[in-house]
């Protein structure tokens, strides 16, 4: 059996700091801004010579945090509630033979940072301090294909859920001036339903916790009602969901 090794070009800076509330794909919320950051022998300036003629980025991943837990040829997606299983290349499920994913952003930017280069990136899924194995350019008329056949994900996720703030929690919004759209991006990963497919079920009130930037925001499921209660700045002790 043929065996590589490769080396990461970059790791990804993103709001995402834990796997709970992630969207299921790249381009889900647009408000989703993260950076890959790009350190020598890669921060070369000739290496994105180009780059920014192009939209978006397919970037090649690798899925850090469950990498070591081993792959399963069947698997239970998301889309089908948990409760069907699907083989595992029929899914963009992590737990795969080589842990590895693929995935398309926006490209909005590359800059200088000391020695690193940067690139800034939008609509992204990916968890922070994921490691980039490669980038390469989308190509609309090679990559888009309106005609093919989608299986069991034939359109984008949709749910009812409706979302709402406390006081508090929109007054934090507002006085975080270098991230404007942080409140319609806390709206908008809530409007996705994160909760895992088991605890879709109930009908009690919910409450829950995730981290997003540095910033701990609870809030309570009430049927198809998400509140959010209260925003802070994450302490060292936060739980990392409730």
């Amino acid at each position: 059996m043929n065996q590589f090794e490769f080396t990461a070009v970059g790791v990804i800076e993103s709001p995402y700091k834990q796997k709970f509330a992630i969207p299921r794909q790249p381009g889900l919320i647009a408000e989703a801004r993260g950076q890959l950051v790009l350190s020598p022998p890669f921060a070369d300036d000739a290496i994105v010579r180009g780059i920014d003629s192009f939209s978006h980025l397919w970037l090649v991943f690798v899925f850090h945090e469950t990498a070591d837990k081993g792959w399963s040829p069947l698997v239970r997606p998301p889309r089908l509630g948990g409760n069907e299983k699907k083989g595992v290349f029929a899914t963009r499920a992590t737990f795969r033979p080589n842990p590895i994913g693929l995935s398309v952003v926006k490209l909005d930017g590359v800059e200088r940072r000391g020695e690193q280069l940067v690139l800034k990136l939008s609509g992204i899924d990916l968890l922070d301090g994921t490691p980039v194995l490669d980038i390469k350019p989308y190509l609309p008329y090679a990559d888009a294909l309106p005609n093919a056949a989608s299986g069991f994900a034939d359109a984008a996720p949709q749910t009812d859920m409706t979302v709402s703030m406390s006081e508090q929690a929109i007054e934090f919004c507002r006085k975080q001036h270098a991230l404007p759209d942080l409140q319609v991006f806390i709206e908008k990963v809530l409007k996705q339903d994160p909760r895992p497919p088991y605890k879709k079920q109930r009908q009690d009130t919910q409450s829950y916790g995730m981290n997003l930037y540095n910033f701990n925001i609870k809030w309570t499921v009430d049927g198809d009602h998400n509140h959010v209660t209260e925003i802070r700045i994450q302490q060292q002790d936060d739980a990392q969901t409730t």
